[in-house]
């Protein structure tokens, strides 16, 4: 084997798991404990004591995410998002596109799952998309900072494959 081939791993994660990749100004992952006993489980989603996020709880709702599909991108002018992975195996990748962030135009791709529940605050004017990652059907809770409008939807979209955010989704070989 040729040395020249050779790539040395870079950190990816702190002896304790929490991931090294500084995030997009103003996203904020909090980790959830689950609860286990001999009748099932039970998961705080997100508690207002917890202060990850000051906007009071307005509207709820849950969606999926069939294996191998990729739901995104798209952004919101007038709410931010709070995602709780409730099950499944997701990849979230994030571009932030505020001219006045610190993290102006920087991507984020983060891997999470039911095994590790949190949940992900994704500010206003940041394009998210959503990849199922696993076998199975992924479960999302979003609670959005303002109730979705039928009549008038904050909802931008670009397709997947654009030449304004620097990312390409592609199925990833490993080592």
């Amino acid at each position: 084997m040729m040395k020249a081939q050779l790539k040395k791993d870079v950190q990816t994660v702190t002896p304790d798991g929490t991931p090294v990749q500084p995030l997009i100004h103003g996203v904020v992952i909090r980790n959830a404990v689950t609860l286990a006993d001999d009748r099932g489980t039970l998961c705080e989603i997100l508690n207002p004591a917890w202060g990850v996020h000051p906007a009071p709880f307005t509207y709820v709702y849950q969606f999926t995410i069939r294996p191998g599909k990729i739901k995104g991108w798209h952004v919101h002018h007038q709410h931010d998002d709070r995602i709780f992975i409730s099950q499944g195996e997701v990849k979230v990748v994030l571009f932030d596109d505020r001219p006045d962030s610190p993290t102006y135009r920087m991507v984020n791709e983060i891997h999470r799952t039911d095994r590790h529940r949190s949940v992900m605050v994704i500010p206003a004017h940041v394009f998210h998309a959503h990849q199922n990652i696993g076998g199975t059907d992924a479960l999302m809770v979003s609670m959005p900072t303002r109730a979705y409008d039928h009549a008038d939807p904050d909802v931008f979209r670009l397709p997947i494959e654009n030449d304004y955010i620097p990312y390409r989704f592609e199925q990833k070989l490993g080592w």
